[in-house]
């Protein structure tokens, strides 16, 4: 319907499937040149997180609406999104600082942390290559597991071992910046309804939420979009354990879904 809507549509990636259409990047930037397009947005999905994409657009002269390249490429690495809250003072899971490349690693990890831990895909999302590990008997089996499904769903089977947080809330607070380094918060949402890793619930403001605590959550997140000079839309997503203490543990740089639901509050 957008499209029926719209003054003009034009077709990408003729031929092509509906995805492998959506992701060819040299089409979309090709339809921009031909058609004097001067800005692109990509929605929600498919190229929204990609660095690659941003940089596309930027190199045509076209105004990708989003954050810079580079600071899509901080915050879609795992790591580096880590090694910048804990440089902004926002406090991590305990976890391993790069991805491991051994079992033994993961062992050394779990004496020295305790059960339970969690194995992360570190290249992808979704909860994908996600395995919780109670016991040393399971850790060898969902290395594995956890390694293949990474490799299969993202063509990179490294992994990240974390402490696992047990029944935690899931708090997220929605920012936005601005070109000139000014960055605001539209408060929270809590998105801790969820299924298999995924998101079923937003609800917003979160309930029965410490007032301190709230303070805590979105300051963190506005000092941490400052240190990384972040323009545009985006969600600093954390975890807060039953002792009502918080944990950063992603950025999504772009506009969610769930934007919405802060929408009708705000």
């Amino acid at each position: 319907m957008h499209r029926q809507k719209a003054d003009e549509a034009y077709l990408i990636g003729r031929g092509l499937s509906p995805v492998t259409a959506y992701l060819h990047i040299p089409d979309i930037i090709k339809v921009a040149k031909e058609n004097n397009v001067d800005a692109i947005h990509p929605g929600y999905g498919f190229l929204s997180e990609r660095a690659d994409f941003a940089q596309a657009c930027a190199d045509a002269g076209v105004r990708f609406i989003g954050p810079s390249p580079e600071v899509v490429r901080k915050m879609g690495d795992k790591v580096e999104a880590r090694a910048l809250a804990i440089k902004a003072g926002v406090p991590v899971v305990p976890g391993t600082d790069a991805p491991i490349s051994s079992l033994q690693e993961a062992q050394e990890f779990a004496k020295t942390y305790s059960f339970p831990i969690i194995f992360k895909a570190a290249y992808g999302g979704g909860g994908r290559g996600m395995r919780v590990v109670r016991n040393y008997e399971e850790l060898e089996e969902n290395y594995q597991r956890a390694y293949s499904e990474a490799l299969a769903a993202f063509g990179n089977g490294a992994l990240f071992v974390e402490k696992f947080i047990e029944k935690p809330r899931h708090i997220e607070v929605q920012i936005l910046g601005d070109k000139y380094g000014n960055v605001i918060h539209l408060y929270e949402r809590d998105c801790s309804i969820q299924r298999r890793h995924q998101k079923v619930v937003e609800i917003a403001p979160a309930a029965q939420l410490d007032s301190h605590l709230r303070d805590r959550l979105t300051s963190d997140s506005v000092n941490l979009a400052k240190q990384v000079g972040y323009e545009n839309a985006g969600t600093v997503e954390f975890l807060v354990d039953k002792n009502g203490k918080h944990y950063f543990i992603e950025v999504n740089s772009r506009l969610q879904v769930e934007h919405t639901v802060t929408e009708e509050i705000t």
